[in-house]
């Protein structure tokens, strides 16, 4: 008996991956996306969302929930599963997951990117010992504790607004003495009374022994170290694109980032790119989802072109 083969394949379950599955149900399309965790990618990580058209305030998590509901009371077949390998360029594609193959005419990337590490010798040995790298996932574990934030864009403003909630202090540590992040969240930020501005510093040494107990930062003006005392370190330095199972024939730009046109055509016919995983100038929820509509519009043209059905 032959494998099945699904119009699409989604690789992906965030807002470019839901919106996608929307797109390609409602064409008439087979489709099936296969997510590794939890649904709703970064949003599903989110504190708060304050920029998404019809939401004026809403968490992260009852976003993402209900994008996934709408997609699944369509029919699109959601497989639990991590992606080992993708080979692309084939008519058929086919990707190779730790608990089966699936193959599809086409594929679309909605991978996301993952969190940036601060890349210290010990890191990886604090890692939910300590150090986090989500602050609405693990903050609660910290309450009424000292704890530090690291970055200077929005995800970073956004998690020590929500740890100055929790914690008893919060540390803000930046490399520069300006922020990234909208106005309105650093105002808010210098305004909380147990958020401390470490500024124009960096994370220079992870303390401990069986659990992170204190850091050392360095000021990057005059040199000087200085150590703090805490219980856990939150690292919100951004994400970068997760292409590792992206088979090496895609097209990537010097940042890692997929290449692809206003189709969201990449080099590779028949498979899409949607999201933070492709190379843009914004990542936002309302951007991933406007990829993910118009990346399910092209493969549904391409198997029309194609006449596959």
């Amino acid at each position: 008996m032959s494998q099945k083969v699904y119009d699409v394949l989604i690789i992906g379950g965030g807002p470019a991956g839901f919106t996608a599955g929307i797109y390609a149900k409602r064409a008439g399309l087979d489709v099936a996306m296969i997510e590794k965790g939890v649904p709703g990618g970064a949003v599903a990580i989110t504190y708060e969302v304050c920029n998404y058209p019809g939401f004026k305030q809403i968490g992260g998590p009852e976003l993402a929930t209900l994008m996934f509901e709408h997609m699944q009371s369509l029919g699109v077949e959601v497989i639990f599963d991590e992606v080992k390998n993708t080979a692309l360029t084939d008519q058929v594609k086919t990707v190779e997951c730790f608990n089966g193959t699936y193959k599809a005419h086409t594929v679309i990337l909605c991978l996301g990117a993952a969190a940036r590490k601060l890349n210290l010798d010990n890191e990886r040995q604090f890692i939910g010992k300590g150090i986090s790298y989500c602050a609405t996932c693990d903050g609660n574990l910290f309450k009424d504790q000292d704890v530090a934030i690291v970055g200077g864009g929005n995800s970073a403003l956004e998690d020590a607004v929500y740890m100055s909630n929790i914690a008893k202090k919060v540390y803000l540590i930046h490399r520069r003495d300006q922020f990234r992040g909208e106005e309105i969240l650093a105002k808010e930020v210098k305004e909380t009374k147990n958020i401390e501005l470490v500024l124009c510093s960096r994370v220079a040494k992870l303390n401990g022994e069986s659990t992170l107990q204190s850091i050392e930062v360095e000021n990057l003006v005059d040199k000087s170290l200085k150590t703090i005392d805490l219980s856990a370190l939150f690292v919100s330095i951004g994400r970068g694109p997760d292409t590792e199972v992206v088979d090496k024939q895609v097209a990537l730009n010097q940042a890692g980032y997929i290449v692809a046109n206003e189709k969201m055509e990449t080099n590779v016919a028949g498979v899409y790119v949607a999201g933070d995983i492709r190379e843009t100038p914004l990542r936002q929820i309302v951007t991933a989802c406007s990829d993910g509509a118009v990346a399910a519009t092209s493969a549904f043209t391409y198997i029309k072109l194609n006449k596959i059905k």
